[in-house]
């Protein structure tokens, strides 16, 4: 027999003989625990599954009145395999949200109202997603994060990256990081979903042999998407990524209705490394990424916060896995790792290239070598990266212009030609003359006298970080 639910209108097939029940429950069970099904069950496993699968067409009936003197329970067998009391034996698919007692107006919460990692890993895969854990809040860890953030920012690590020190008042009245904690800008939070999106590629890495007068740009900075004409235009791995968890959101208010939620790409108040080791997703490496043990470490991180209880987790955090390695702190060519687990953003060559405006220190500049956007270095001599698979996105598909750009050519863009080529690019953050500010100081390091006429000219911008780094670089060439 049937009962609709008035609130959710999906049906709850009640009747299933107790065994038959029970034996299916422990088939899914050893399915999300990865556990192989016998071969003598297989048959019995499909047949149950079909069996269950009819509840969705037959039509509805009137439940009977609930036997005091029965003692019963409600099974929630997709996807969490839990159970609680209830008023009647009841098989309940996956995407029902609540149980209710027949004659009973009371809705009492299903465990399978709530948020569970197989579910979000299984919807995320369907948004385009490489890999995908859940955190419920508060985690385990929380405390522990928020210290260390807050120290971070105290120490001036954060350099001018001004929005980490946002404050916001928490919940003792006093003004808080809003980034330490997820529930100090989200008091509704009650869950995380963190998302993994590959950008590795086939192409040569930063630490590779290269053409003289070629600079760097960052990996993840590469992406391109097809247009209507097949041509390769730059894309935004922000609205890329946002789209998927668009996607995701739009799956999960199908199955639980309406909730609270914000998704975020690298731009919401929260620390996605911190919540994608709490996921279960990697571990933080000794250069502060997250590596995945399977994935590596060059991916983005995308969350999305949710208003939806979630089972904790049961598992594991994933081990720390780089040991006596310490290839990525002896390769930084700044000094930024100033010690395990530990960045100096201040002298991050990425920071420097990206966030960094205006001069440049004397001190770094020879340290940040070829590149112009963003760094791979403890990143490209991670052993962890060596096998990380190739991203096969076509909406984050590398640009080969991008990899190993001639000095000569990115110095030669104009104004113009510069949004032409990166409109849509993680490269525009940088802007045109930061751009070209940090090309100068490649050209420095070059050591090809051939920039020497250049540089002198831009010895004598109007903006000052272009000047003074331009002023460096020909002093190091010998034209100045």
């Amino acid at each position: 027999m049937l009962e609709r639910n008035l609130e959710t209108a999906r049906p709850v097939y009640a009747g299933e003989p107790v065994q038959r029940v029970f034996k299916m429950r422990r088939m899914h069970r050893n399915m999300v625990q990865g556990n192989a099904i016998p071969p003598r069950q297989w048959g019995d496993f499909h047949r149950l599954r079909r069996e269950i699968e009819k509840v969705k067409r037959w039509p509805v009936k009137e439940m009977p009145e609930e036997n005091e003197s029965a003692r019963f329970e409600v099974i929630c067998l997709m996807p969490c395999g839990e159970s609680q009391a209830g008023g009647a034996m009841a098989v309940r698919l996956g995407e029902f949200r609540e149980c209710r007692k027949p004659g009973s107006e009371a809705v009492a919460p299903c465990p399978s109202a709530l948020l569970n990692v197989e579910r979000v890993r299984g919807l995320a895969f369907e948004a385009g997603f490489d890999e995908a854990g859940l955190v419920a809040l508060p985690h385990a860890d929380e405390g522990r994060d928020a210290a260390r953030f807050e120290e971070w920012v105290r120490a001036g690590y954060a350099g001018t990256m001004h929005y980490l020190a946002r404050t916001e008042p928490g919940r003792s009245g006093e003004d808080q990081l809003a980034r330490a904690r997820v529930g100090i800008p989200f008091p509704w939070a009650r869950s995380v979903v963190v998302c993994f999106a590959s950008y590795n590629s086939d192409q040569p890495r930063s630490t590779e042999p290269s053409a003289e007068g070629a600079g760097w740009i960052a990996r993840y900075a590469w992406s391109s998407r097809a247009d209507a004409d097949g041509a390769r235009r730059p894309s935004d791995y922000h609205k890329v990524l946002k789209k998927r968890l668009k996607k995701l959101e739009e799956r999960l208010r199908e199955q639980f209705g309406s909730f609270e939620a914000r998704g975020y790409v690298d731009t919401g108040p929260v620390v996605e490394r911190a919540l994608a080791t709490a996921a279960r997703l990697g571990w933080t490496g000794k250069n502060t990424c997250l590596i995945h043990p399977r994935l590596g470490s060059y991916g983005f991180l995308a969350v999305l916060v949710t208003s939806l209880e979630a089972q904790p987790e049961q598992t594991l955090a994933v081990s720390d896995r780089c040991g006596s390695c310490r290839r990525c702190l002896d390769a930084c060519p700044t000094g930024a790792l100033i010690a395990p687990y530990r960045m100096d953003a201040t002298r991050c060559i990425a920071y420097l290239t990206i966030e960094h405006k205006g001069a440049i220190a004397e001190e770094l500049m020879a340290g940040m070598g070829r590149q112009v956007f963003g760094c791979d270095i403890c990143q490209d001599v991670c052993p962890w990266n060596r096998k990380a698979p190739v991203s096969l996105a076509p909406d984050l598909e590398a640009r080969a212009e991008l990899v190993n750009p001639a000095l000569e050519w990115l110095a030669g863009l104009e104004e113009a030609e510069f949004e032409r080529w990166f409109n849509g690019s993680p490269v525009r953050r940088a802007g045109f003359m930061g751009l070209r500010r940090n090309v100068a100081i490649a050209m420095g390091n070059s050591g090809a006298g051939r920039f020497a006429s250049l540089l002198d000219k831009w010895a004598e911008a109007a903006d000052e970080g272009l000047r003074t780094a331009a002023q460096w670089a020909a002093g190091k060439l010998g034209g100045a």
